[in-house]
């Protein structure tokens, strides 16, 4: 009976300091181990706008599409730039004409006897051809202009990726300089972690990083970099450009949280990812 007692005694104080040991363990992983799962995965969204205006007459696109590099994405009305090129052409016809011209006018100047045509006059034609010249060149740059306008009237992809939440349509006016879709370039994915401040002493740029995504799916990865500053809410600028300093204080202080930036390594086959979605990313070895 006492032996019995004795060992049911021994069993209690080892599970008991097992427990504590497991506590133990999951506390420091808790508050020391840097791991989050305040995640983000990130890519560069391309915001397309066209360099010149005009109405949409051609969309081959639909919502969610993925597109590679130089795949066209909308064409603006070229029929005012067509009239352009034209208009220019015209000029830069006119312009030579004139210069023919004129050079041959400072030619036979140039060929007449000094009794005839004075020095003056000689060099007043001279000039008048080097101006004809000049404009010729200008007529020339705006031919160029107008051929440009004309080739940016079809708007092609600079990055393969997907494109998100697309709301332009055939007949849409286009502005330009204004973006009418967006594009997520399919090579640019990482993910942001979000570590509480005590944590990042134990983070190092290079260090291991596995993700889980809460979608489902694993990723590997490796610490890029770590953002150098975050917004001080309870110190903003006033308007002289002065501390704004908070004068009331918490007692219970929460730990910031910082950006670290997870470059990924690996994608396996089959899973999805997408720019906002949440994930748990781990520092170090599993």
């Amino acid at each position: 009976m006492l032996i019995r007692k004795l060992v049911g005694f021994v069993m209690t104080i080892a599970i008991f300091a097992a427990a504590l040991v497991i506590g133990r363990m999951l506390w420091v992983h808790y508050m020391n181990d840097p791991w989050t799962r305040d995640g983000r995965v990130r890519a560069d969204v391309v915001n397309v706008a066209p360099d010149v205006s005009g109405a949409v007459v051609q969309m081959p696109l639909h919502d969610n599409q993925f597109v590679m590099k130089g795949d066209l994405l909308l064409e603006i009305d070229p029929s005012h730039y067509q009239i352009a090129v034209e208009q220019a052409q015209a000029n830069v016809a006119a312009r030579a004409a004139e210069l023919r011209m004129r050079r041959a006018d400072a030619a036979r100047r140039a060929d007449m006897d000094a009794l005839v045509v004075s020095k003056e006059a000689r060099e007043n034609s001279m000039q008048t051809a080097s101006t004809a010249e000049a404009q010729l060149q200008q007529a020339n740059a705006a031919l160029d202009a107008a051929k440009l306008n004309l080739e940016r009237t079809k708007v092609f992809s600079p990055v393969d990726g997907y494109v998100t939440n697309l709301n332009v349509y055939r007949g849409d006016y286009a502005t330009a300089g204004t973006a009418k879709l967006a594009i997520v370039d399919s090579h640019s994915f990482w993910v942001y972690g979000y570590f509480e401040e005590t944590k990042l002493p134990h983070v190092k740029i290079g260090d291991k990083a596995h993700i889980r995504l809460m979608s489902g799916g694993e990723l590997t990865g490796h610490v890029e970099s770590i953002s150098r500053g975050i917004y001080d809410r309870d110190n903003p600028q006033s308007r002289e450009l002065l501390a704004d300093v908070n004068p009331t204080f918490n007692w219970v202080r929460l730990a910031q949280r910082v950006p670290v930036r997870v470059k990924i390594d690996d994608v396996p086959e089959g899973v999805l990812l997408a720019a906002g979605t949440t994930c748990t990313v781990v520092i170090g070895a599993m």
